[in-house]
């Protein structure tokens, strides 16, 4: 069994989300680019890419903190604190379901990463 706090697996299965619905988008994007007529072809692929490279990026960091690697931490708080602005702008863009969604995973992943079980577990007693 291992050691692992269950902070660190929530702060994972955060991360793992929000990958998980980069990568889906990004790929949406990409098909649709391929099947579809887009007004601006570089600006489709771009966004694509980027949603697929991002979500890749995301689920490795979740991956991290599965592993319980100390390096995953770092990335994992950015994005949320990344997600929080984005968050407050889908609220004011009337997209509040989705908003209000990513600002509630958003806090759930910094509480669990910020959480002293998650700290002790990756950095130990640091005195």
């Amino acid at each position: 069994m291992s050691n692992r706090p269950m902070t660190l697996t929530v702060a994972a299965a955060v991360m793992a989300l929000e990958g998980t619905t980069a990568l889906l988008l990004g790929g949406y994007v990409g098909v649709e680019t391929v099947i579809g007529r887009p007004s601006d072809l570089m600006s489709s692929i771009a966004v694509a890419a980027f949603g697929i490279i991002i979500g890749a990026a995301l689920l490795w960091v979740g991956w991290g903190m599965i592993r319980s690697e100390r390096w995953a931490r770092s990335p994992g708080v950015l994005t949320q604190i990344f997600a929080i602005p984005v968050s407050i702008t889908l609220i004011q863009s009337d997209q509040r379901v989705i908003g209000i969604s990513l600002i509630a995973l958003a806090m759930i992943g910094l509480v669990t990463l910020l959480s002293p079980p998650t700290t002790h577990a990756l950095y130990g007693d640091q005195d």
